[in-house]
């Protein structure tokens, strides 16, 4: 498998947001700062709460068919790869990850058939994205852990959207879960979200290692991250932790997990969390932001270190 430096773009992007050129600006911004070879493109949809069993995924807060066409096309453009990504939230502020309902089901209660029913509807307009604009690699879920034990439901709908995508498929489970996931062998990639301790890189790659080594498919960080803010470094998944803006916490981060994966060569990819589309702010005011976004901070030139590195190994 070719290695994926890829930038997350463009997330919870609404219908639409293609129309001006601001989000161009931004694309050509990251590709030629970063060095990065690859976007993931996020196709978010919305549920009200986790035990909802209806998705929005054509309604004005979610991006069309005419705006995953746009980016790729001046992906294209930009020489970058283009991944598709299939993710849901939930309007009331809960995590994905904590979408779940009985087992077994109980009469008049929210239930499983429906939900995967609702959310293989979403995966599968992904799909026919992907297939349409030749995406280099779908992704058909983001760090669903409530859901990752329904086997069943899983396999059954990956081989729905096989027959619509022709391309590698993976699934972004979430942090400690790789050595957990039963499915494996239904996709191509194993993926997961590397918001791993900076003190803890090296235990957790080696047991990453060791599940794609069972699994017997190539490995990839879907998303990977830091915010900048003191103290996130030994916590790099909670976007609302931090003593405060730490241009450096952010930059350490980065240059012990880049490090990482170059000594890791199982490490296919890196999908970068995230760079702003429409939103995106003057680069002069990165070190007042201290969210994910590495433009104008120094972890932005650790990521064109990391881009030379790349091409030095190949």
């Amino acid at each position: 498998m070719e290695f994926l430096n890829a930038y997350t773009f463009g997330f919870c992007e609404k219908r639409g947001f293609t129309g001006g050129v601001a989000w161009q600006h931004s694309l050509e911004a990251m590709a030629k700062t970063t060095g990065c070879n690859a976007v993931i493109l996020p196709v978010t949809a919305w549920q009200e709460h986790p035990w909802s069993t209806e998705i929005d995924s054509e309604g004005p807060n979610v991006m069309d068919a005419g705006d995953v066409a746009s980016v790729c096309a001046e992906a294209r453009r930009l020489g970058l790869k283009v991944i598709l990504k299939a993710m849901v939230n939930c309007r009331d502020g809960a995590w994905r990850a904590f979408i779940r309902f009985f087992d077994p089901p109980v009469p008049c209660e929210p239930c499983w058939a429906d939900w995967f029913a609702a959310w293989t509807k979403h995966v599968c307009r992904v799909a026919d994205m992907a297939e349409a604009n030749g995406a280099d690699m779908l992704c058909v879920g983001c760090e669903m852990v409530g859901t990752d034990d329904r086997e069943g439901e899983w396999r059954a709908l990956i081989g729905e959207v096989r027959g619509r995508y022709h391309g590698p498929i993976t699934y972004n489970c979430d942090k400690y879960q790789e050595d957990r996931v039963a499915w494996w062998d239904a996709v191509d990639v194993i993926s997961s979200s590397g918001y791993y301790p900076i003190d803890r890189l090296e235990e957790n790659f080696e047991r990453i290692r060791l599940a794609a080594e069972r699994a017997n498919r190539p490995f990839m960080f879907m998303e990977c991250g830091c915010p900048a803010r003191a103290g996130s470094e030994f916590r790099p998944n909670d976007w609302r932790f931090g003593q405060g803006t730490d241009m450096e916490a952010q930059r350490r981060w980065y240059e012990a997990f880049t490090q990482a994966v170059l000594e890791h060569p199982f490490v296919r990819g890196v999908g970068w969390w995230d760079w702003h589309a429409t939103r995106l702010y003057p680069e002069f005011a990165g070190p007042d932001d201290n969210g994910y976004c590495t433009w104008g901070k120094p972890a932005n030139d650790v990521l064109a270190a990391f881009a030379e590195a790349l091409q030095g190994k190949n």
